[in-house]
């Protein structure tokens, strides 16, 4: 219903983008004119509530005219500030005696802040796809070519589990000799590789001895 609503009064706006002169939008309504359709508001009137968005377009004009006039793309800031009276009209409630006026121009000026604000966290953020530079061929290089490393970190993970069940099992079922023999061939623990021939002059041992248990 929200967005139906505010499609409408889009519309409404765009509609009046063109013009300049305030005396171009529809006249505010009375205070009891106002009070009026809030009533009607509240009981579901959604005629009501399109006569409280059209009457009162022209405060939107306004406040953008007012603070907002070096502003580039005023329309934009129109269509952003209807929003904001849209939402003060949904939630104002008029039996608080403040002046719908007060209450919808900070509202209004409120959503057009929230734009502004999203606007400079955009500019602050960089797609890692955009474009830094050409190589020599003429293709482009992105900040994920810059980046980008090879993941290896579930297979680091994956061996990581499997070296400490092996040495837990070395452990267990072999003896001391062996256990020395295995680890130093296969690299088990923070040692590199070594080679049958290499294991087997560090122990004193035969090299078909370290084969024939390595294998």
């Amino acid at each position: 219903m929200f967005e139906g609503i505010t499609t409408v009064a889009m519309n409404f706006v765009y509609l009046l983008l063109g013009i300049s002169s305030g005396q171009s939008f529809p006249p505010p309504l009375s205070a009891a004119k106002e009070r009026e359709y809030f009533i009607r508001l509240q009981e579901g009137d959604e005629e009501a509530r399109g006569e409280l968005i059209e009457h009162n377009l022209r405060l939107v004009a306004h406040i953008v005219r007012k603070y907002y006039s070096t502003h580039k793309n005023q329309e934009d800031l129109i269509s952003i500030g209807s929003i904001g009276l849209i939402k003060a009209i949904d939630s104002f409630d008029f039996e608080n005696g403040t002046r719908f006026a007060t209450y919808a121009a900070k509202c209004i000026q409120n959503e057009i802040l929230m734009f502004f604000r999203s606007q400079r966290k955009l500019a602050c953020e960089v797609s890692i796809n955009e474009t830094i530079d050409v190589d020599r061929d003429g293709n482009p290089l992105t900040y994920i070519d810059i980046i980008c490393c090879e993941d290896t970190i579930a297979e680091d993970i994956d061996k990581k589990i499997h070296t400490a069940k092996a040495l837990e099992l070395i452990r267990m079922r072999l003896c001391s000799r062996e256990r020395q023999i295995i680890t130093l061939r296969y690299g088990l623990g923070n040692i590199p590789p070594q080679t049958q021939r290499e294991v087997a002059q560090r122990l004193g041992i035969s090299r078909s001895y370290v084969s024939r248990l390595a294998y």
